[in-house]
């Protein structure tokens, strides 16, 4: 694939694994529940499955986006590049629109982690569908475009797929 003309980019929208109530060190500092690191790793290997690697990841600072990673590493496979900002810590459609910009050109497909309820707000916004994005869901989004900036404005995105962690 070349660095530039159409071609199918692909967005991985991942809500965090299930986390513990906070035990008062802050909203920031939440740990995954055991549930949480048995959806994580079960969903790397969903997403292997289907194909959806990313090149990229973006995501949240928080403990709880960090684990989730961790978990879902395990068993996904691949060698992206990670990033994790606190920037991108509760980030919305704009934020996400943003980060997706700075991705390379010759990487097809990149994953958000973060949080709700801008998770569920992204995918609307994205693809114009209502979809509820309960810890470790992952909405599985496709578009084809020029560029990462071209993909990352537009509003007309197909959700290939929502993804929810065991039978939930």
């Amino acid at each position: 694939m070349g660095s530039t003309g159409r071609v199918v980019r692909r967005l991985v929208l991942l809500r965090h694994a299930e986390s513990e109530a906070d035990a008062g060190e802050g909203d920031h500092a939440r740990t995954l529940h055991e549930r949480g690191r048995r959806d994580a790793a079960h969903m790397g290997q969903r997403l292997r499955e289907l194909g959806f690697i990313p090149g990229v990841v973006m995501s949240s600072d928080a403990t709880r986006t960090r684990q989730t990673w961790e978990h879902l590493r395990a068993t996904l496979g691949g060698a992206p590049t990670v990033t994790f900002t606190r920037s991108l810590y509760l980030m919305g459609i704009d934020e996400i629109r943003a980060a997706l910009c700075e991705a390379p050109p010759e990487v097809d497909t990149v994953m958000a982690l973060g949080h709700n309820p801008g998770w569920e707000d992204a995918v609307q916004a994205l693809c114009g569908v209502q979809a509820r994005m309960m810890p470790c869901a992952a909405a599985l989004l496709r578009i084809t475009a020029d560029t990462w900036a071209d993909a990352a404005a537009r509003s007309d995105w197909e959700l290939d797929e929502l993804l929810r962690p065991n039978a939930r």
